[in-house]
């Protein structure tokens, strides 16, 4: 059936609710924007006439796209080379949704994105239907074709899971920066005791090449391994310069609402760094370099004026 205009400003008014679903639930932005654009295929063959509450529907196939999804990327994921991350949101994207309560906060937040990779596709389901869009448990027994005690017993596990990992520390924008500021400054520093000093003892760092930019298959694991790691990541050298083509231009800003640092070069994000910080300091560095996980960062960041770079590197 044709969609009359009315139909598809109904979806249109709905894709900023749908993406933000479909990216916590995938950790992709690529395959939520995917995920949404099959909904709305899904919706131009519906009879959208006999659909009462359009928003329900949506979500209810949204969902399955996406649990469908989560299923073959597991597969995917297990020949995926070295470490997996989750896709950076830069500050401001839409994608990022809903940001009004702590919970929805730290939904979206890259530490727990990483955690959720550890829960099954219902259990990730539930926490964020639940968790960042605050739908009752008796739609989201609906949309998953389960019970509400299910629901909350899912809810339960996940909750578990998620909380399993550290303890987080809310930060606004302006003390993001001077965290990553403070950090530029000491792993540029040449020497380890001042990164040491600003990490946890149990520290880790990260990295995510995809198979297509060098990045270490394990984590570096422990304050002093995680310096000494920084300390050399920020070293310049002829070969690094070689390796990526110049030399990158280092900005702080913030991805996925936590304090970040994003290299750029020739207009084009090579990397984000996210860093995890807890009341005892630095906890995880996450940085995400694979460069099909940083196209929409890169348009993200060409849509918008950043200043004057911290420093050059390399």
């Amino acid at each position: 059936m044709a969609l009359t205009v009315h139909d598809v400003d109904r979806f249109e008014a709905s894709r900023p609710r749908l993406e933000a679903i479909a990216y916590r639930l995938l950790g992709s932005a690529a395959e939520a924007e995917d995920a949404v654009q099959e909904t709305f295929l899904r919706w131009q063959a519906a009879d959208t006439g006999r659909v009462e509450v359009p928003e329900a529907w949506l979500t209810k196939v949204l969902t399955n796209l996406c649990l469908n999804q989560l299923t073959s990327a597991r597969a995917r994921r297990e020949t995926y080379v070295g470490q997996w991350l989750p896709e950076p949101l830069l500050a401001g994207d839409p994608m990022l949704g809903p940001a009004d309560t702590a919970e929805q906060r730290e939904s979206v937040s890259y530490a727990v994105l990483t955690l959720l990779e550890r829960l099954s596709p219902n259990e990730r389901a539930v926490y964020v239907l639940r968790e960042a869009f605050d739908y009752p448990h008796r739609e989201i027994a609906e949309i998953l074709d389960l019970s509400e005690a299910a629901s909350q017993q899912i809810l339960h596990r996940a909750r578990k899971h998620v909380a399993e990992g550290r303890a987080r520390t809310e930060i606004d924008e302006a003390a993001a920066r001077r965290i990553v500021e403070e950090f530029l400054a000491a792993a540029t520093s040449g020497r380890t005791e001042p990164l040491v000093r600003l990490l946890t003892q149990d520290a880790v760092a990260i990295g995510d090449g995809g198979g297509k930019v060098p990045a270490r298959t394990k984590a570096f694991e422990g304050a002093l391994a995680v310096a000494k790691f920084m300390r050399g990541l920020f070293k310049p050298g002829k070969g690094k310069r070689d390796l990526v083509g110049g030399s990158p231009e280092i900005h702080a800003t913030t991805a996925n609402g936590g304090p970040a640092v994003v290299a750029v070069l020739d207009g084009r994000v090579i990397g984000v760094l996210c860093l995890e910080v807890t009341a005892d300091g630095i906890a995880a560095f996450r940085s995400q370099a694979n460069p099909d996980k940083l196209v929409r960062a890169t348009e993200r960041w060409a849509a918008a004026d950043h200043g004057e770079p911290l420093l050059t590197i390399f």
